[in-house]
């Protein structure tokens, strides 16, 4: 028995590419990310997951001024 014939785009897998970024925020880890995903929106079309490779903060006067995070972002690369 033959496979139906599918269009070529079906049968391609999709290409991904992946950038590192880093989000800030004075609030928690939680909103770095969402910062840095919101600023990355801007200019990075069809994102598609996140990674979170690290986390780690400024101090200043003995309190945590900052929260960083450093983000792999995967989207999808148009045909």
């Amino acid at each position: 028995m033959l496979a139906p014939t599918l269009p070529r785009r079906l049968l391609v897998a999709g290409i991904y590419k992946m950038v590192e970024i880093v989000g800030t925020s004075p609030i928690s880890f939680a909103e770095a990310v969402k910062s840095g995903i919101a600023e990355a929106s801007v200019t990075i079309r069809h994102m598609d997951w996140f990674e979170v490779v690290a986390e780690r903060g400024r101090i200043v006067d003995g309190r945590v001024a900052e929260f960083q995070v450093t983000i792999k972002i995967g989207f999808k690369i148009e045909r």
